[in-house]
């Protein structure tokens, strides 16, 4: 039977081109399979809450407060069919989970992606696998965002409407880019529907195209190689197979992986839509977005407020502040392996210090992106007292720009120590072993 299956599909040469791929046995590895084991659990749960959910904005009578036959209590049936799913037997557990997975999703690609970056493992061959991890980062990103619109509570109402003004701030074709990607002028009947296509098919799908591409690039490249590699069998692939050894961990990762993900969502919930109700035109002046979008609510909120007419189009705060600034700042993401010059042969990953500059540059970049996302809660560090109305702004403004570069020289000077306690101990060691001689 072997034989017969292997005459017509070659199973022998997918065995020995993959299934025998080694794998390193190193935990910085593993990130990049929680974030595929994120994405697997999302799909998996969103298919469960997709039958039971109902993508509409038709108005039906709330069953759980129906109010009276002269005065029903009317709100959209997303809305509703999310009261429903709360209602359910683990209805609530199974979007916190969801919810849960999201967050993990993305942190832990963010983690995997801070490693590539320190370690170097974005040069060449494999500046193809950084640009593909990032549009992996960006579009996970949108699709945890479209997520939260749909039970199209009062939160998630005023969640697309700030999403619909600034996809308007566009300058020249915003009101046609807004009406196109929202079916319509905010709110529209169509906006729920539109969403829902959104997060079901096209974000999914473009995600798991990308996660294919950068799985055979990563299978074609092979994985850096970690240090340790190099003492035990030097140039060298030092690891475990896929099939007989890796897979076994990787299943056990899983297991342990979800189930600590349940039993944290079983403590943790999620934002209430009972608590926030229906979708009104009452704004909340709590409104954020999660932790991986906050330091571009962070630019928002400390960009000083301006219009500028160009040629007809309006250039506004809010178009430079959530779409000029981040593109900026992706558009440097995207060029760092155009942007480091070092030569080394990508084999091996690199020591962080043994790159200064490009260890400091990160560490920069990180601390930006800290203080950017603190000055998102602008408005509660001056109710708290902590800042004034007056003088928020230039304080925040310097905490953005001054902080990363105190930690650029900071870091430097730090890797500098070490490089020369480092040297000094060679030196000792050195003129130990000639004293010995």
């Amino acid at each position: 039977m072997n034989q017969w299956l292997d005459d017509r599909l070659h199973i022998s040469r997918l065995n020995d081109k993959f299934l025998r791929k080694a794998f390193p046995v190193h935990h910085s590895f593993f990130l990049g399979e929680i974030t595929l084991f994120s994405l697997i659990v999302l799909i998996l749960t969103g298919i469960l809450l997709a039958l039971s959910y109902e993508p509409s904005n038709s108005l039906v009578v709330n069953s759980f407060d129906p109010g009276t036959k002269a005065n029903p209590n009317l709100v959209p049936a997303a809305y509703h069919s999310a009261l429903k799913i709360n209602a359910m037997p683990f209805g609530d557990m199974l979007r916190r989970i969801h919810h849960w997975m999201a967050n993990i999703m993305v942190a832990a690609a963010v983690i995997h992606m801070m490693r590539i970056y320190f370690t170097g493992a974005f040069k060449k061959p494999r500046e193809i696998n950084w640009w593909i991890g990032m549009l992996l980062l960006i579009f996970a990103s949108l699709t945890a965002v479209t997520g939260y619109i749909l039970p199209y509570d009062n939160y998630a109402y005023n969640t697309v409407s700030v999403i619909y003004a600034i996809t308007k701030s566009v300058p020249w074709v915003g009101d046609w880019a807004a009406q196109a990607a929202f079916a319509g002028r905010f709110p529209g009947d169509g906006i729920i529907p539109r969403i829902y296509g959104y997060h079901i098919m096209l974000l999914p799908g473009i995600l798991l195209a990308l996660t294919g591409a950068h799985m055979l690039i990563m299978i074609k490249q092979k994985h850096t190689q970690p240090q340790y590699a190099k003492r035990l069998a030097y140039k060298k692939i030092v690891g475990v197979p896929l099939i007989t050894q890796q897979t076994p961990i990787m299943l056990l990762l899983v297991l342990l992986f979800t189930g600590l993900v349940v039993l944290f969502s079983a403590f943790i919930p999620v934002h209430s839509v009972e608590y926030y109700g229906p979708p009104s035109t009452q704004a909340i002046s709590s409104i954020k977005p999660d932790w991986y979008l906050l330091w571009v609510f962070g630019a928002l909120a400390i960009i000083p407020g301006f219009e500028l007419e160009v040629l007809g189009g309006v250039i506004s705060a809010e178009f430079v502040g959530a779409m000029v600034f981040p593109g900026i700042i992706m558009a440097a993401m995207f060029a760092v392996p155009m942007l480091d010059r070092s030569k080394e042969n990508m084999y091996y990953a690199e020591n962080p210090t043994n790159h200064p500059v490009r260890l400091a540059a990160g560490v920069a970049f990180l601390v930006m992106m800290i203080v950017l996302s603190v000055a998102g809660y602008k408005i509660e560090l001056i109710q708290g007292g902590l800042l004034t109305t007056a003088n928020a702004n230039a304080i925040l403004w310097i905490l953005t720009i001054g902080l990363p570069i105190v930690s650029y020289f900071a870091v430097l000077g730090i890797v500098r120590m070490i490089r020369a306690l480092r040297e000094a101990d060679e030196r000792d060691a050195l003129a130990h072993a000639h004293a010995d001689d």
